[in-house]
């Protein structure tokens, strides 16, 4: 499994995502800690640095957007790692530029944040629902991209994926939210609501990728029909991404602590090393 195959393509359309693969339980587990450490490893070398990542999920309602924000939060430490849920504007924000909010939130020094949705609403939900006149979604594409170049320009990592799942998987997991108790919470007249505008996003969505994906800031998408390959994916992208040219190694001991360390304990400081 390597990031680059879910690299989106020039012209690329969702029909095109026919394979969704599985994998077995114990091969997830393993692989799941395997990635998870290494994104741990990932978290400590951006401590006490300038480096910075911004993680954007965007995807189909129930794609597992949760469950990957789930899994990173198991492995991070949440000093240094944060989870923005986007959801619609509150009346305040109306009167801001729809981006405003955003800026507010990126990530400080060392961090790594997580964009539940994100201002792709902008050119998916606000223009579906005709929330937003095609005179602004449309000169949203130039907009999001300026924003993301100088989010770059600033030394921010920029990580964009998409989960795609089938709508046929969508009905089954409409289904079990609707039978399971304790998954009905997740539920809206929104999600079914939306459903019924499933060609508008497929539109939407393609040329969204088409309009916002660069060889700098390129969209991933994960066919998301098996939630435990997504999740393995999803990580896999970030491992690969966050993780691109930064040193994975235990940083040495400072001799400060090293000396005081020796004290206490009465032992040499090399073996402290």
């Amino acid at each position: 499994m390597k990031s680059k195959h879910f690299l989106v393509p020039k012209r690329f359309r969702l029909a095109s995502v026919k394979h969704h693969p599985e994998v077995e339980y114990a091969e997830y587990e393993r692989r799941l800690r395997a990635t998870q450490h290494v994104l741990q490893q990932v978290q400590q070398a951006y401590l006490g640095t300038p480096d910075r990542a911004m993680i954007v999920l965007e995807g189909w309602d129930t794609a597992g957007k949760g469950g990957i924000v789930r899994r990173l939060g198991w492995a991070l430490d949440p000093r240094s790692f944060r989870v923005h849920p986007i959801a619609a504007p509150t009346s305040h924000q109306k009167v801001q530029h729809y981006l405003q909010r955003f800026w507010e939130r990126l990530p400080e020094h060392g961090q790594i944040v997580v964009f539940d949705r994100s201002w792709y609403g902008r050119v998916l939900v606000e223009r579906v629902e005709k929330l937003a006149s095609p005179r602004e979604w449309k000169r949203a594409y130039r907009e999001i991209n300026e924003f993301e170049n100088a989010v770059k320009s600033d030394g921010i990592r920029l990580v964009k994926i998409f989960l795609h799942i089938t709508p046929e998987e969508q009905v089954r997991r409409f289904r079990d939210r609707l039978t399971n108790p304790l998954k009905r919470w997740k539920l809206s007249y929104e999600d079914f609501r939306n459903r019924a505008k499933w060609d508008d996003y497929v539109e939407a969505i393609e040329q969204m990728m088409a309009e916002t994906s660069s060889p700098t800031v390129p969209w991933y998408v994960v066919p998301a029909n098996n939630k435990k390959y997504a999740r393995l994916a999803a990580l896999k992208i970030l491992v690969d991404q966050l993780g691109r040219g930064v040193a994975l190694e235990p940083r040495p001991l400072d001799p400060a602590i090293a000396k005081e360390a020796s004290r206490l304990f009465d032992v040499p400081p090399y073996e402290l090393e």
